[in-house]
């Protein structure tokens, strides 16, 4: 059986274990998120996956409905500390964040829909962080040398957990990540994913 196969086995065996035991998420934050903030429950953003083949992520929403109208209509300075902090701010500085949304975010919690993306087979348990196109686009400009990379992480699905995200060290810069993803797709084994699932809870709790 060779690596692609233990994987998609490992994805499946995996998703379908977190659905069942979590399924009273399923059940109370819907109704935690329309009493905090109403509708849609589910937050779908456009994502770049395997062969740079674009896809719909799925994520319990934790921003308000107008987010990205905020973000590059209504709020210029917020998405240049977006470029600037890496495409990321953290969650107290980001105006857009609903109060159950903090709470969702310090937990992982608004990324367990993800697992529908991974029964669907457009992402893995583990693999690269789920890129933007925006995002690769505005990083590769401010880190020029990181483009050689870029064909190399997309190689892969995309993961809902990896490398940088359990190591310790998911506030490196882009340049830093973008290695760590590289390094990951090309040295991928079936034993380095079951060990980064292993160690995703206790990455999950550290970020409260």
């Amino acid at each position: 059986m060779n690596y692609e196969t233990k994987k998609r086995l490992l994805d499946l065996l995996v998703a379908g274990g977190l659905l069942l035991i979590f399924l009273p998420f399923w059940i109370f934050i819907p109704i935690l998120i329309f009493f905090d903030s109403g509708l849609p429950i589910i937050f779908k953003h456009k994502r770049v996956g395997k062969n740079a083949k674009e896809f719909m992520i799925l994520k319990f929403r934790s921003m308000v409905p107008n987010a990205h109208k905020i973000l590059h209509e209504e709020n210029p300075e917020l998405l240049e500390k977006f470029k600037n902090g890496d495409w990321k701010v953290k969650a107290e500085e980001d105006p857009r964040i609903t109060p159950l949304g903090r709470f969702l975010r310090a937990f992982t919690i608004d990324e367990f829909p993800q697992i529908f993306n991974v029964l669907k087979g457009d992402m893995s348990m583990v693999g690269p962080r789920a890129y933007m196109q925006e995002e690769l686009d505005e990083q590769t400009k401010k880190y020029p040398h990181t483009k050689k990379l870029i064909p190399v992480i997309l190689s892969v699905k995309p993961g809902v957990t990896g490398v940088w995200q359990t190591s310790g060290r998911n506030e490196i810069p882009f340049d830093q990540r973008a290695q760590l993803d590289a390094d990951y797709a090309q040295h991928r084994s079936i034993w380095q994913d079951i060990q980064i699932i292993l160690k995703t809870p206790k990455a999950m709790l550290s970020k409260w």
